[in-house]
């Protein structure tokens, strides 16, 4: 039998990248885009007076509305 081979991963020393803010500058716009749908999704909920079903509707709905007012 033929032993597997070790898996390498290269070392966090930050010189993997020009920028290394980048990445983590975008993560909190994308939470912010998720909890903006989803108070709207929940603000669609209760406008319709909170009936249950339809909550995939709501967060689509929702969505869209969310990344067309992004510029």
């Amino acid at each position: 039998m033929i032993a597997p081979k070790a898996q390498t991963f290269p070392k966090p020393n930050g010189t993997g990248s020009k920028n290394p803010t980048a990445k983590i500058a975008m993560v909190p716009d994308a939470v912010l885009s998720q909890d903006k749908i989803r108070e709207r999704a929940y603000e669609l909920y209760e406008s319709r007076g909170r009936e249950p079903g339809q909550d995939e509707q709501d967060w689509l709905r929702a969505e869209q509305e969310i990344r067309k007012r992004k510029p």
